[in-house]
């Protein structure tokens, strides 16, 4: 990263004295699983073999007998693998085998792109069904449409066969310039259409959205810290400060981390001076600085990060240098509390090692890594313990697991040890909010994608999200039609619950209904409307 003059100190937030820390949707649970699978920190290395001499190997022993004298034929490679697993779980939760069979797509995420023919899908029906096709990519090149129903490849039936998203993926996907034909059934027309199209690098965004939420406050929702994401950023401040923002929400919930480096170069965007931003050491690594140095492009004005439990390792660098800075306000709930830092090393089979070399600490000198002396298993469900023990409603019931105080820059007390705790603490809701994403909300998108197939002009006469939202409103007819959708694919109703849950299930079918057109931002756009987080943040919008 690169460091210039800057003018203020950079002598960081004070250290440590003595005191106390910190904060389940089931998407955050499986979320924060994913983060120990597949979302490292730091750069990606291709590491040398390091070891130059031949040394005596009792496991490689073990498996050469296995493999003369077992009495049953095994599989060497799975073997191998399952002792890797093992081995690996004895260290930390983090430090993982890849499989080469899943390093491509393991590493997509982070590298920013992959190649293939640029759609977005979900399976409805046992019928791959055309979310969107994302703008300049080869689908929308050719005429593919959101709502199209693929329903060949390559001349192969595809639909009614109870095809996985994992097969789409792999017969749609392949190298870039090489070709696929698929066969499409569309609203209103007769008969199959079919497409030849030439795959392409296909962007992946890692920034979901960006827009104005009033005339002065802008919103960036951040879904992961890759390779592009830096300037991802930047070019969504030119279109925001275009707009006249003067305000800045940053969303960081539920995303589980990424690059280091993605961090700190947003925090460096947004702290000004030479100061540092975090610091990593570990027992093969001296401590290694990393600071801001370049004229950021927000570094005056109102700043507030979101978080909450699903918030993880980039996301958490990112909140900690603005809270021990005091930069801005956190709002939301206690992140995860992932403060390891791995590195890729690729093996000779094309396989890899994601190996925890390090811990990050925030400028105040906080390791807020969370203990996971009692295993994987314990350590996950950790958060599980945190939502039944009602931290995540009632701000009295966190649980202090480490009594070290910390100071940020202005002298405010802040823990370590288990997460980054907000500033502000907002509740999860736990009436209508709950009662919805546990029954209902999992059959919304399917039946969004299968209605929206079936009207393909429903969203052509809005010019753009804004007209969309102030003049579309999912009605009764509409509401109707979906939960005799949904009972038939297993929803039992309530007529209590159902009633509950009105509000919330107008504004989510409204908001996927803008999906299919703006993509996710438009689906942000509309749910932002009745998002807690986001409201309190726009009333607390000020440096504290």
């Amino acid at each position: 990263m690169d460091s210039h003059e800057g003018n203020n100190s950079n002598t960081p937030p004070s250290k440590p004295n003595s005191g106390n820390p910190y904060s389940p949707l089931v998407y955050s649970l499986v979320l924060a699983f994913g983060i120990g699978l597949g979302f490292a920190v730091n750069t990606m290395t291709v590491g040398k073999q390091p070891f130059l001499n031949q040394h005596y190997s009792k496991i490689d022993d073990i498996m050469n007998y296995i493999g003369l004298k077992y009495v049953d034929t095994v599989n060497r490679t799975q073997l191998v693998d399952k002792t890797i697993d093992e081995m690996l779980g004895n260290l930390d939760p983090h430090s993982v085998y890849i499989p080469a069979s899943e390093l491509g797509e393991v590493n997509e995420s982070l590298e920013g792109n992959f190649e293939g023919i640029g759609i977005e899908f979900f399976i409805v029906q046992d019928t791959i069904t055309v979310v969107s096709a994302i703008a300049g990519g080869p689908s929308e090149m050719v005429g593919l449409k959101a709502g199209d129903r693929i329903i060949k490849i390559n001349d192969s039936i595809a639909a009614g066969v109870k095809i996985k998203d994992t097969e789409v993926k792999h017969r749609l996907r392949g190298p870039k310039g090489s070709k696929v034909k698929v066969a499409v059934l569309r609203s209103g027309r007769k008969g199959l259409i079919d497409f030849t199209i030439t795959r392409d690098k296909i962007p992946l965004y890692s920034i979901d959205a960006a827009y104005m939420l009033n005339n002065e406050t802008g919103y960036i929702k951040i879904s992961s810290f890759s390779s592009t994401t830096h300037a991802e950023f930047l070019e969504k401040m030119q279109g925001l400060e275009a707009e006249g923002m003067k305000k800045l929400i940053i969303d960081l919930r539920g995303d589980p981390g990424g690059y280091l480096q993605a961090a700190t170069s947003i925090a460096d965007e947004l702290i000004s001076g030479t100061k540092l931003l975090v610091y990593t050491k570990g027992k093969a690594y001296n401590r290694q600085d990393y600071l801001a140095g370049r004229d950021g492009v927000f570094e005056k004005g109102d700043l507030s990060i979101l978080i909450d439990q699903g918030s993880a390792s980039a996301s958490e660098i990112l909140s900690g240098a603005v809270q021990d800075w005091d930069r801005g306000t956190i709002i939301g709930r206690t992140s995860f509390g992932k403060g390891l830092v791995q590195e890729q090393y690729e093996l000779k089979d094309g396989s890899a090692l994601r190996l925890t070399v390090a811990r990050y600490y925030t400028p105040s000198g906080r390791c807020i890594q969370r203990s996971y002396a009692q295993g994987t298993a314990e350590y996950y469900n950790d958060i599980y313990e945190r939502y039944m023990r009602g931290e995540f409603v009632h701000e009295d019931s966190i649980v202090s697991k480490d009594t070290t105080v910390y100071t940020t820059a202005k002298g405010r007390r802040v823990y370590g040890g288990g997460g980054i705790r907000p500033d502000i603490f907002v509740p999860m809701d736990t009436s209508a909010d709950n009662e919805y994403f546990y029954t209902v909300r999992s059959y919304v998108p399917e039946f969004v994608y299968k209605y929206s197939s079936l009207h393909s002009d429903l969203l052509d006469k809005y010019s753009n999200k804004e007209a969309f939202k102030k003049n579309f409103s999912a009605s009764e007819e509409l509401v109707k039609e979906f939960y005799g959708y949904a009972t038939q694919a297993g929803l039992k109703q309530d007529k209590v619950r159902d009633a509950r849950i009105a509000a919330k299930l107008k504004l989510n079918l409204e908001a996927f209904i803008a999906k299919q057109k703006w993509r996710l931002e438009g689906y942000y756009y509309i749910v932002n409307e009745d998002d807690n987080v986001v409201n309190t943040a726009l009333q607390h919008n000020k440096p504290l």
